[in-house]
């Protein structure tokens, strides 16, 4: 590849001044001088004439790549009005940074799940000899290859893992998915003269044919997950009340009584619906 050159060029506003002077002075001598001269005085106001289409306008942000015959002789960053050869051929290219959303691309996951993802790139060119002569039309190049390393992405991690699983996931590590996604577009952008600013994901869900499995999964997780707790409480809880229990000599136990109260706690402690209480008016045992 190759680098990006100075290109060098002089103000605009002061060759307007120059080549004004010399075109009235070009016109002064054609009218009084004799023809010799006048005849050289033509071929003066000729290339004047020509040397005005060397005026060209920089705006802030922007290069102007610069071609000599299909020799590059370097890009003028300059803002405001400049003049050079010309002779050169002058190719804007913007240096603004700019944003690249991906539509919504539909691949499987690492688990092989159907997803739709979709990205954010935010990117401008550092480069412009690399943006205009590495890669045929590096805007194109950038929407082709931010959604060749999304699909990548999709491909190498899960949408989410089951509790077992540490592997980073598109849907629970999204600040490191987003570094990834960075890392692998700026690899495949570089070559263009672009640098890659961010990235970051803006769409992602499973595929409607597993949309609704997906869910009841997901709620069937939660469920699971909310009973765990929910034992893991009772169970502290009953453990207190026999000890509390024994320790107050509230009432004594034996093992049977014990393993009945548990049972009844329990059953108290982790149903849905509220417990309808049976009163013994009798003995204890």
């Amino acid at each position: 590849m190759g680098a990006e050159l100075d290109g060098k060029s002089r103000s605009g506003y002061t060759m307007i001044f120059v080549l004004l002077a010399c075109q009235i002075g070009g016109i002064f001598l054609i009218a009084t001088a004799p023809i010799p001269l006048k005849v050289l005085a033509l071929v003066f106001s000729v290339i004047v004439l020509i040397c005005w289409f060397g005026l060209y306008m920089v705006h802030p942000n922007q290069g102007k790549v610069l071609q000599l015959f299909g020799n590059y002789k370097g890009t003028d960053r300059t803002p405001g009005l400049r003049w050079n050869n010309p002779l050169y051929a002058k190719r804007a290219v913007s240096l603004r940074v700019r944003n690249f959303e991906s539509g919504r691309l539909k691949v499987n996951d690492a688990n092989g799940n159907p997803i739709e993802i979709a990205a954010v790139v935010v990117w401008r060119v550092v480069d412009t000899y690399d943006a205009v002569f590495e890669v045929d039309d590096y805007e194109n190049y950038v929407s082709i290859q931010s959604e060749a390393a999304l699909r990548n992405l999709a491909t190498t991690y899960p949408y989410e893992h089951d509790a077992d699983d540490e592997r980073l996931t598109l849907r629970g590590h999204s600040s490191a998915i987003a570094d990834k996604l960075r890392t692998e577009v700026q690899d495949r952008l570089g070559k263009a003269g672009v640098e890659v600013l961010e990235a970051r994901l803006s769409h992602l869900a499973y595929a409607q044919e597993i949309a609704q499995a997906m869910l009841q999964r997901q709620q069937a997780s939660a469920v699971l997950a909310a009973r765990k707790i929910i034992v893991q409480g009772a169970v502290g809880m009953v453990k207190d009340a026999i000890e509390q229990l024994a320790s107050e000599d509230v009432v004594e136990l034996d093992d049977e009584r014990k393993a009945a109260m548990v049972s009844n706690l329990l059953v108290v402690l982790c149903g849905e619906n509220n417990a309808q209480p049976v009163l013994n008016t009798g003995s204890l045992y």
